[in-house]
This record gives structure tokens, sequence and C-alpha cells, in this order.
């Protein structure tokens, strides 16, 4: 099964997906972790080139190419081998994220993304994504309150694009309710595991 964490910057996605891995392992389940972009060394130099550097750096579209140049890698490398033996994978980000960074907030074109997906992701879809929701000057303050993280050029794209953003990962939920379920992550750490798991075994 592949289950994928979805949503905007400072939502917990993160240190929820190491929780839910480790319960899935006391519960005798073999799972794997993963990012993306990432996941493979050619993935994790993408994604330097994605949330580094000058905010303008890139456009949507070539956003949305180096996002799915990067998945293409992950998706044959790490993700395919890891289902086919039988693994649950859990990945923090997948194809939503570029459909609502790129497209919804940054004004890529839809027909690209559903190339890309199509392509790309093709029959590889997630069992189950988790799509954490979260008012974006929460997010982006517990964003900054990350320390040292250099990785920080989609957070300095201003408030209003972040709010495209959860507009964005609101209608994706709307759109496919059977695959994705929308979690409060203004909750405790406790409180939102508690929830992901309860939807995990629903």
């Amino acid at each position: 099964m592949l289950i994928t964490f979805e949503g905007g910057e400072g939502t917990g996605k993160s240190t929820q997906v190491k929780l839910l891995a480790e319960r899935l392992r006391q519960d005798g389940k073999d799972v794997i972790t993963a990012r993306e972009p990432g996941g493979t060394p050619e993935g994790e130099a993408l994604r330097n080139l994605l949330v580094s550097g000058d905010t303008g750096r890139w456009s949507a579209k070539a956003e949305a190419l180096l996002n799915y140049a990067a998945r293409d890698s992950h998706l044959r490398h790490v993700i395919r081998p890891a289902l086919a033996k039988g693994q649950h994978v859990l990945c923090d980000r997948f194809m939503d994220s570029t459909r609502a960074y790129q497209a919804y907030a940054g004004g890529c074109p839809f027909e690209l993304i559903d190339h890309l997906e199509k392509s790309i992701v093709a029959d590889t879809r997630p069992a189950l994504t988790l799509i954490f929701d979260l008012d974006p000057k929460l997010g982006l303050a517990r964003a900054s309150n990350r320390g040292t993280d250099a990785e920080d050029r989609f957070e300095r794209k201003g408030l209003g694009f972040h709010q495209k953003l959860r507009e964005g990962f609101l209608t994706i939920a709307k759109a496919e309710p059977q695959r994705c379920k929308l979690i409060d992550a203004s909750q405790s750490i406790e409180a939102v595991s508690a929830k992901i798991w309860q939807v995990v075994n629903g």
C-alpha cells in the first residue's frame, strides 16, 4: 500500500510519517518511508534545485517538470520495487503536492500536470492520501521556527501563494473523497497521530 502525506508548509507531515511508520512496524507491517522531491540520489539533487535559492528562479512549469523528473526516478527505483515486495510505502509528498503547488498556487496549466501524472504516476496511485489542513499563517510561523533549514524557497513565496495552496489541497480532497482524507493539523501531535491511526484502520 502507498500512503501519501500532503499539505502546506509547517503542517507536521514529516513528524506524522515517522509516527505512523513506527506504529505500523509495531503492528508487524513491513514499512519504508520516503519523501518527495527526493528519495533517490538523482531526486535529492533535483530537490536542492527546487527548494533553495531565489523564489523566482523557476517558473511553475519548470518546477512541475523538475518534480516529475525526481518522481520518475523515485517510482522506478524505490516505490514500485517496494510495493512489488509487499512493503507499505509512506511518502512525505507525492503527486498532489505538484498539483497544489505548481497548478493551483503557481499557475502551471492543469493540462501539463494531468499529462505528467498520467504518464509517470500511471497506475501507481496512492491507496490513501492524508491531507493536512492548517491556516497558512500558523503553518508558516511553525515552519519559520524549524531553525537553520535552508529549504525555504516556497515558504518565502508569500501568504497569498500559501492561501491558494491551501485552497488547492482542499479542492483535491473534495474531488477524491475516497482516497483523500482531511486531517486537522492544528491539533496536538498526539491528537493528529490518533486521528491518522483511526483513518488508516478505517
